[in-house]
Order: C-alpha cells, then structure tokens, then sequence
C-alpha cells in the first residue's frame, strides 16, 4: 500500500480524529479534575482511543499505533479494575505513562516512518 493510500486510510485525519481522540481526551481531563465521575469517563475515553489506535494500525500501519492502542485498551482495563476495588488507581502516574508511551511512539516515527513497511509494500 502506497504511503499516499495510508494517508487517506489514515483515522487522525479530519474529523474522526475529533471524535476519536480529541473529544476522549477532553473526557480524559475533565475526569482528571472529578474523581467521583473518573471511571465513568476515562473507561469510555481510553476503550475509544485504544480501539481506534487498533483499527488505525490495522487499517493503515501508522507506526505509534500500534503501541498507543495497546497502552489506551491496558489503561481502561485499569481503571476499570480500580474501579470494582481490586487495585488502587494512581491518576497522575496512570497520566504520566500513558502520555510518555504515546509520546515515545509518535517519537519513533521520526527515524522508522509513519507507516509501517508490511502495510507500505501490499
């Protein structure tokens, strides 16, 4: 598949990026500062995130995808799992890592490319 061809596959283009990421991550911060309504929201936000992270690398091999994806559906499943009380949630530090794991994956596309080989030659 042709760079040009991912590009336009690619989901943080337009409007999608929106309401893929853009509304999740004002959930994300809104949530931050309302601990009562934290899991209602940052659950949603993180299972949108991840799952379009999943369908961007699948769709296009956007290379910070295929980690950030992984690290938003682990994040939900974490708050999730505090959420019922069988592990204490960290908010700042569950923030932290997952902002420096995204960070360090669209990092990586400077030197490797935005799209992954194995989708750029099909």
């Amino acid at each position: 598949m042709s760079e040009q061809r991912c590009k336009t596959r690619d989901l943080t283009r337009g409007w999608s990026a929106l309401l893929l990421w853009g509304l999740p991550v004002g959930a994300i911060i809104v949530g931050s500062n309302w601990q009562t309504v934290r899991p209602l929201l940052w659950i949603p936000a993180l299972l949108v995130m991840g799952a379009a992270c999943v369908a961007n690398a699948a769709r296009c091999g956007r290379r910070h995808c295929y980690v950030t994806g992984p690290v938003c559906l682990l994040a939900a499943a974490y708050v999730a799992l505090s959420a019922f009380h069988l592990v204490r949630l960290h908010p700042a530090i569950l923030l932290d890592v997952v902002l420096g794991l995204s960070v360090l994956a669209f990092l990586s596309e400077v030197p490797l490319g935005r799209y992954g080989k194995s989708v750029e030659n099909k």
